[in-house]
């Protein structure tokens, strides 16, 4: 697996580009540029633990298991935007800022609608019967990444979720990767369809995003709490490929290949 994972090669996002000059000490740096130096600072650790997930053990084991976890974590991608587009109905009357940020959302959970069903299709493409996937209970870490949106968007302000957005659009694995493993696994095309789409659209999502949030009206605290939430996503997401790398290499060694489960098997 190392020839094929490498480096920024498994995700579409870079490293911003900003201008460091120093000419004019009452500049300021626009919403959108802050958050991306801010992911910037935990991106060298998220990709690390990326590329090592990828490299480790049997690339169809690897490929599945990821299937499995972004299953976990996307399904819950259009309740939450749901959730927040609801907040944000509640606060509009007095924050001119839940007003847009509703706006972008309801026009976001129309892009994302259905996913987590691509992903299941996916799997079953590669010969992995999903039936026990959707029974399974997420591990924590899981829990801590996802759950804490719920947490945020309830109890402080739904702009939280933004944070979260553009670390997961912003790190969407590359073409590159998935040529890569349709390589190694053998598996057919239609096993990569979920993958192929976000490579394609994450990157013009996340730039929508950083646009959305040099518009919005935010207020100091607000602002920091976007970049919170960023820096609590970039960290679990390099907790979850961190643990994922290490069950493959574990004292009995690396997981073997998934065997198919026949369709219609019981869990």
């Amino acid at each position: 697996m190392s020839e094929y994972v490498s480096g920024s090669e498994f995700t579409t996002g870079s490293p911003s580009s900003v201008s460091t000059s120093t000419t004019s000490t009452t500049s300021v740096v626009p919403r959108g540029t802050a958050l991306r130096l801010k992911i910037d600072v935990a991106t060298p650790l998220l990709r690390v633990a990326m590329s090592t997930y990828w490299r480790s053990g049997d690339p169809g084991t690897r490929y599945i298991e990821y299937l499995q976890t972004m299953h976990m974590v996307i399904r819950a991608s259009v309740p939450l935007m749901d959730l927040a587009v609801s907040r944000c109905a509640e606060l509009a009357p007095y924050e001119p800022a839940a007003v847009t940020l509703r706006s972008y959302l309801i026009r976001h959970i129309a892009e994302e609608r259905h996913h987590d069903d691509w992903i299941v299709d996916d799997l079953r493409a590669t010969g992995f019967d999903p039936t026990a996937l959707l029974a399974e209970q997420p591990a924590p870490v899981i829990a801590a990444l996802v759950g804490s949106q719920y947490y945020w968007v309830n109890h402080y302000h739904p702009v939280c979720l933004l944070g979260y957005i553009a670390v997961l659009e912003g790190h969407a694995p590359s073409s590159q990767l998935s040529e890569r493993l349709r390589a190694a696994t053998g598996f057919p095309a239609e096993a990569f369809r979920a993958l192929d789409h976000h490579a394609d659209v994450d990157d013009r999502h996340a730039a929508q995003l950083y646009q959305l949030l040099d518009g919005l009206p935010l207020t100091a605290s607000q602002d920091a709490a976007v970049g919170v939430s960023a820096l609590h996503t970039a960290a679990s997401l390099t907790e979850l490929f961190n643990n994922g790398a290490h069950r493959a290499h574990a004292p009995h060694g690396p997981n073997p290949p998934v065997s198919p489960v026949p369709q219609g098997a019981r869990p």
